[in-house]
């Protein structure tokens, strides 16, 4: 199906880096976001599994994304994404993106990557300093390319990739002034509107739910392991008795309910409380202590993540078959970018044995 075919159609490009199964961040930040606008039929989704960029800062153990392409393959089907309505696909088999970070490239200036807050933030947090592979550098004129070639208007993500969006729309801005307008698209964040969800803390109240801090709930944990998170997970040091008031701001587990809880999870699990706002009240006044606290969190989280977890265990029965969906996908991912590689390479002028001006003035 070509990207014309779709033009009545909004276009959405999102993705993951495959460098292990994913976790309550990436669904509350983005992959929870990307199921409702599938669902409304109003948008032509693009989910991309950026295993080219993952390979910025795991050059040395390809196996690792190797062997994570399925795993959140799984993660996307289990928490409600459908090949049917989404396209699916596999990055570092689509040769588009590949070529259009070249041209890109010509448009972006060394100081202004470095300025990228995002780029900085994980430079940092991988403590590269000097030793900084020149692909993780220029992260950001790669995922221009995987927006771009789609050209996409929307991108659902988490408020830690907004410097990203902002880097693209300057690139295609730079494009259309140098090569001529509407080439390409200038991409829009969709952020979460629970201000909760925009950037979950890790179990441990670090700033950032992150694999390699070990502080993430993932999608697929088994009950038993979920619970054991959950009822480990830190609060507020200074509510030691149940009798002493409480502190709600940044507190992780009521961070996690303000994200995932409902009025009727109250009803259903803790009917003391019509709603949260009443249970906080109760717990920064004292007397609601953080073991009841975490039990309500548990049962809220086990209900959301029991239908995701039998999901993942349906599809994990043939994993032929998730080959053959991302195969499929990433079919229709070349065909559509294709289109718009040929746009950019006309526009730039270097389609040199398809421009009949230029053929005939030497032939």
């Amino acid at each position: 199906m070509s990207n014309s075919a779709n033009t009545e159609k909004k276009i959405i490009l999102t993705g993951d880096r495959p460098t292990g199964s994913l976790h309550l961040g990436h669904y509350v930040g983005s992959l929870r976001k990307r199921v409702e606008l599938q669902n409304t039929g109003e948008y032509d989704q693009f989910v991309m599994i950026a295993d080219l960029q993952a390979l910025t800062d795991n050059a040395d153990n390809p196996g690792k994304i190797r062997d994570n392409i399925l795993e959140v393959t799984l993660d996307y089907l289990a928490a409600g994404l459908e090949p049917d309505k989404t396209t699916i696909f596999v990055q570092s088999h689509v040769p588009a993106l590949t070529e259009l970070p070249m041209f890109y490239s010509n448009l972006v200036t060394v100081s202004r990557l470095e300025r990228n807050p995002t780029v900085k933030a994980e430079i940092k947090m991988r403590n590269f300093e000097r030793s900084l592979p020149v692909g993780f550098m220029t992260y950001p004129i790669s995922q221009a390319a995987d927006i771009t070639a789609f050209k996409a208007r929307y991108v659902p993500v988490g408020d830690d990739q907004l410097p990203m969006i902002e880097q693209t729309r300057e690139i295609v801005s730079n494009f259309n002034r140098i090569y001529g307008e509407g080439i390409l698209v200038e991409p829009e964040a969709i952020l979460s509107s629970n201000s909760a969800c925009k950037r979950l803390v890790g179990t441990d109240g670090n700033a950032k739910m992150s694999k390699s801090l070990g502080n993430c709930i993932y999608l697929k944990d088994d009950a038993k392991t979920l619970k054991q998170k959950i009822m480990s997970m830190y609060t507020d040091p200074l509510h030691i008795n149940v009798s002493d008031p409480g502190h709600t701001e940044n507190n992780p587990v009521f961070i996690y309910l303000e994200a995932f809880s409902t009025d009727d999870d109250f009803a259903n699990f803790m009917p003391d409380y019509k709603n949260l706002a009443e249970m906080k009240e109760h717990y920064e006044r004292g007397g609601l202590g953080d073991m009841k606290c975490k039990k309500f969190l548990n049962s809220v989280m086990q209900q959301m993540l029991e239908p995701i977890r039998q999901r993942r265990e349906e599809y994990a029965k043939d994993k032929g078959a998730l080959l053959e969906m991302l195969k499929k996908g990433t079919e229709r991912a070349v065909e559509v970018s294709n289109e718009t590689l040929a746009q950019v390479r006309n526009a730039i002028g270097i389609n040199y044995f398809d421009d009949k001006t230029f053929l005939d003035k030497y032939i």
